[in-house]
């Protein structure tokens, strides 16, 4: 399984209504983070589940959803979550 189905995967927990995953690994090349194998990714995800929370908690969910994925896998993420009625 790809990295990117793996993030997918995981983030179904969250029950989103919509994912959309880019990978700018490639913009990164020569980066410490990317010489070690981690990943960048831009996400942007729309679930119920983040009504009434802040940004950071937000961002902790989707931190918890990806788990050991963070230390590996993912060097860095930058992060998009609403809920549908944000949009």
């Amino acid at each position: 399984m790809s990295v990117m189905d793996e993030i997918r995967q995981r983030l179904a927990v969250l029950a989103p209504v919509k994912v959309e995953l880019i990978d700018d690994s490639a913009l990164h090349a020569g980066h410490a983070g990317a010489r070690s194998g981690g990943g960048h990714y831009r996400l942007s995800i729309v679930s119920a589940a983040f009504a009434g929370k802040n940004t950071v908690s937000r961002h902790r969910m989707i931190y918890d959803a990806l788990g050991d994925m963070m230390r590996k896998e993912i060097h860095a993420l930058a992060i998009q979550a609403e809920t549908p009625e944000d949009l």
